[in-house]
């Protein structure tokens, strides 16, 4: 048997690559817009669900999104510094962290309890300045969020720091546990607690703005979830989690063939042997792994695409590659194989890579390793 041509050196290639395309994100963008009787927060945590925060964020804003959503500081931050002046809300921060760099940088911050409230007032008291704060209700997730219990004190502590000037309540924050099951009578139960969140600040003089409970699957499919605004993340990139099917995917993960070998029947593939050719046949060797992504949990389905072609994967998944079956498909050196897209061709979907992992789609996404080129199409950036 023989290698053909020769084996391409790994590093020598340009390697894996996702293709963001920001128009798509523009249209789903639009869509949660059309939905909405309020505004649109773009969340782009997880370095914008692994496309990158800065080009999600700028793709989204400009579609009409109004606002932004991270987890941390840190994360607000990494906007600021890359000339996003739009408003950013931090939702998960500890005690100890940085509120001071937060409102020098006119980050929001989410309150979920008394201790993070005493905390942002303090940094606010002396600097001098009045901090725009969410407060943050647990309506059912056992999270982050103040439990129902102790919501009336951080409420009235929260009305007495608006009443002092050191802090503002701009927003009330909560998340649905069941969402993407839009049947689960639990959606009423915990839609009613965050309405009784929302009474209890208005007994006391306070009236947010910014009311926010739905994510992507409630913004889809709870109307009665919808409020003055709406966090999307994973939908702008085409993420459904309740399968409506309105939305489009907006990315594709590719990577390239660096080597094609003929076999002989009985050959044993990869780490552990687990896998062995029942035929004479052709491996292609891909330049992606499980350090950029690819898990070694998947199951016998998994597949990728070479010019509409399923290939499947077949032996271990290694760090840096993986190899598929060609059998009779032509295939060159090189060429580049679709790891997954939008479904449009027939390739697999990220939904389908969610289903070989066991998992959900969010991770396959956010799992993405940083030697993985990030780029561009499109024109909404």
């Amino acid at each position: 048997m023989r290698a053909e041509v020769g084996i391409l050196n790994l590093w020598g290639m340009t390697g894996a690559t996702l293709t963001v395309d920001t128009a798509v994100i523009a249209r789903n963008t639009r869509l949660f817009a059309s939905l909405m009787r309020g505004e649109v927060m773009a969340v782009v945590k997880a370095d914008g669900y692994g496309a990158g925060a800065e080009l999600v964020a700028r793709a989204a804003l400009a579609a009409g999104a109004t606002q932004l959503g991270v987890t941390s500081i840190g994360e607000g931050l990494t906007l600021r510094e890359a000339g996003i002046t739009a408003p950013v809300l931090s939702w998960l921060n500890s005690v100890e962290a940085d509120f001071g760099a937060a409102l020098h940088h006119r980050i929001e911050v989410a309150v979920p309890s008394l201790r993070h409230l005493q905390a942002v007032a303090a940094f606010a008291r002396s600097a001098g300045v009045r901090a725009a704060i969410h407060l943050q209700v647990d309506c059912g997730l056992a999270r982050e969020g103040c439990p129902p219990a102790a919501w009336p004190e951080l409420v009235a502590a929260a009305a007495a720091a608006e009443a002092e000037g050191v802090v503002q309540v701009v927003g009330l924050m909560g998340h649905l546990s069941s969402a993407d099951n839009p049947a689960d009578p639990v959606n009423q139960r915990e839609i009613g607690c965050y309405a009784e969140a929302l009474h209890r600040l208005w007994t006391v003089g306070l009236y947010p703005a910014h009311r926010h409970l739905a994510a992507t699957a409630a913004a889809l499919t709870l109307p009665s979830a919808r409020h003055s605004l709406c966090r999307v993340g994973a939908g702008l990139v085409g993420i459904d989690p309740t399968g409506t099917g309105a939305l489009q995917g907006a990315l594709a993960l590719t990577a390239p063939i660096i080597d094609i070998r003929e076999v002989a029947a009985g050959t044993p593939v990869g780490y552990g042997h687990t896998w062995v050719t029942q035929r004479p046949t052709r491996l292609a060797h891909i330049a992606i792994g499980y350090a950029d992504g690819i898990s070694r949990a998947l199951d016998a389905a998994a597949s990728v695409s070479l010019n509409g072609q399923r290939l499947r994967i077949v032996g271990r998944v290694s760090m840096d590659q993986v190899v598929v079956d060609l059998g009779p498909t032509k295939a060159t050196l090189g060429e580049q194989v679709v790891v997954f897209g939008p479904g449009h061709s027939g390739e697999p979907t990220v939904d389908d890579w969610a289903s070989w992992c066991g998992t959900i789609a969010n991770e396959i996404v956010t799992g993405i390793g940083p030697r993985v080129r990030r780029t561009a199409v499109g024109g909404a950036q």
